[in-house]
């Protein structure tokens, strides 16, 4: 464990979901309304054009923006996507990939973030957005 509760509640939700502890992922950084994750993408992650598949890709970002809205809210409330959108600027390979999520802005019902997803030479594969719901704290 650190010293930071953010980092810590991220880390042990990661480790407490069977998808993404499943799927690879790890906390590297967070903070209040950004979260940066690492995943090593493996040869089974390939398209069939031997490139890190953009589903995957796309999970990477919204997981990360996801993650940075979660930091963003109140202990209590829940988010959920209802938008995502990528797009993808150059083939990724096999090997590390960071994703950064950034919380823009947090609002009574809805939030919109952005990510920005890197290979291990620091290029920029993919940007995304996504606008989540934002429930009202639980009773």
């Amino acid at each position: 464990m650190s010293d930071d509760p953010i980092l810590d509640d991220l880390r042990g939700r990661i480790a407490d979901s069977p998808f993404h502890s499943g799927f690879g992922l790890s906390v590297v950084d967070a903070e209040k309304g950004s979260v940066r994750l690492g995943w090593i993408a493996r040869r089974e992650h390939l398209n069939l054009q031997g490139l890190i598949h953009g589903g995957l890709l796309a999970t990477l970002a919204d997981v990360a923006m996801g993650l940075a809205v979660r930091t963003a809210i109140e202990p209590g409330r829940r988010h959920v996507t209802i938008e995502l959108g990528v797009h993808y600027l150059r083939p990724a390979t096999p090997g590390n990939v960071q994703a950064v999520g950034r919380v823009v802005r947090v609002g009574t019902q809805i939030a919109y973030a952005e990510a920005d997803v890197r290979d291990g030479g620091d290029r920029l594969v993919a940007r995304g957005s996504g606008t989540y719901s934002v429930t009202a704290p639980r009773a």
